[in-house]
């Protein structure tokens, strides 16, 4: 059979990756795929950046759009980012009927619905393992390999400037601002880092996850997102006081009630494998009714780590291109009619327990006064430290609470209440805790 032909949209980090595995493996990826797998085109802003990378062996163009358009392309690997163009490019590809590869996240988490939609209209397959924890396969994960399961909840490390930001703040109890600083003088932040550290970024992928897990339509405007950036040293050093490490979590779990969708710190029992992945590293735990709780770890981003997934995906189209579209794997593991309509819950409804930290003055009956205002929300204390006292210039100390479970809603009530009390003030910190099991 004749080969098959990539358009490489994007030569950076990612296209560069791309190109480079292929060339070295593809003797290797040839014999997976059962046909040979060559990139034809490559569409880059930079065409000298690109024939750096590609040397005189592959066209090259700056208009973008030639490289969906042109009739020789069979797969177009789209790793430009962003969700305007990237959004024409896709489109353009799939209304003629080239199939696709992406990386793109924050594109399918914004307008998967209409994608996937317009790939089933055309019979074509739109291919996104590597937009989620770059070379873990997760998605392959779920869609194939825990099928048979009815998936309860999945809790993943999606993020992993956060993940080694909370790392080096726990190693080295330094601050946020400085950690920060020294993650983008290494290259794990970029320069505005404010899509990883609001926690933009593991939303857009827990998003995804969701919606493969559940069989619902992808909504990334429901989901909660909340990211690191007000954690101090001390949270972290508390916790790991009370047995548990913070760490950022994408979190999307079935109740009777709908899906929870959300992504925030979160408190880890230490004994938790999770709670071990540091530095930049991902990982990912789904657990299902019948395989139980099961773990994938490796690196989230990086050229060929991503590359890994992007290549992966295209192997996988070159099998199934000429397959009838109903023997292929679902784009998000559910056949189409069979999508749900299950609400994605408001946070206010959310049940969890809680980490609190509040700061009062030391003085006689402030620690009653907080215990009496909780139980008055509904809320039972699991376990309580006073830190930090004989602060005598301000006689002030700080009390931590574990609580038991309790939907957010009342967690809210109470802590309004909280800070209206004699002797508390009125900042406090909040981070949700998981047990995961």
């Amino acid at each position: 059979m004749k080969p098959v032909k990539v358009g490489l949209l994007g030569i950076g980090t990612v296209g560069s990756g791309t190109f480079n595995v292929l060339e070295r493996n593809r003797e290797e990826i040839t014999r997976r795929a059962g046909r040979r797998i060559e990139i034809a085109l490559v569409g880059a802003r930079s065409t000298e950046k690109a024939r750096a990378v590609v040397g005189d062996r592959v066209e090259i163009t700056s208009d973008l759009r030639a490289v969906v358009t042109n009739p020789d392309i069979d797969i177009v690997v789209e790793v430009i980012g962003g969700t305007t163009l990237a959004k024409e490019l896709i489109m353009a590809a799939i209304v003629r009927g080239k199939h696709v590869v992406t990386a793109n996240k924050a594109l399918l988490a914004l307008h998967g619905n209409e994608i996937f939609a317009a790939a089933r209209e055309n019979n074509v397959i739109v291919a996104f393992e590597a937009a989620v924890a770059g070379c873990i396969p997760t998605i392959k994960a779920l869609r194939e390999g825990l099928a048979a399961n009815r998936i309860e909840w999945i809790a993943g490390i999606i993020n992993g400037t956060c993940n080694f930001i909370l790392s080096e703040m726990r190693a080295k109890g330094l601050a946020f601002d400085d950690v920060l600083a020294e993650a983008q003088r290494l290259g794990y932040a970029e320069a505005d880092p404010t899509f990883d550290v609001e926690g933009i970024d593991a939303g857009h992928k827990v998003t995804l996850l969701s919606s493969i897990a559940f069989g619902i339509p992808v909504q990334f405007d429901r989901a909660y997102v909340e990211g690191i950036t007000k954690l101090g040293a001390k949270d972290i050093q508390y916790a790991e006081e009370l047995g548990y490490r913070i760490k950022l979590l994408g979190l999307t779990r079935r109740t009777p009630d709908g899906v929870e969708l959300r992504v925030h710190p979160t408190l880890i029992p230490a004994e938790r494998i999770i709670a071990s992945v540091d530095g930049a590293m991902n990982a990912i735990l789904i657990k299902g009714d019948a395989a139980g709780v099961t773990m994938y770890y490796g690196a989230g981003a990086g050229s060929e780590p991503t590359a890994s997934a992007v290549l992966a995906d295209v192997i996988e189209v070159t099998r199934l291109m000429r397959a009838e579209p109903e023997e292929r794997v679902p784009y998000l593991a559910f056949q189409p009619d069979a999508m749900s309509d299950v609400r994605v819950l408001p946070m206010a409804d959310v049940e969890t327990s809680y980490y609190l930290r509040v700061r009062v003055k030391d003085q006689v009956g402030v620690l009653a006064d907080i215990a009496r205002t909780l139980a008055d929300s509904g809320i039972s204390i699991d376990a309580m430290l006073q830190k930090g006292a004989g602060d005598h210039e301000n006689n002030e100390t700080d009390i931590v609470i574990l609580t038991h479970r309790t939907r957010e809603r009342n967690f809210d009530a109470a802590t309004a209440a909280l800070v209206k009390l004699p002797g508390v003030r009125t900042e406090f910190t909040r981070i949700r805790r998981e047990d995961l099991v």
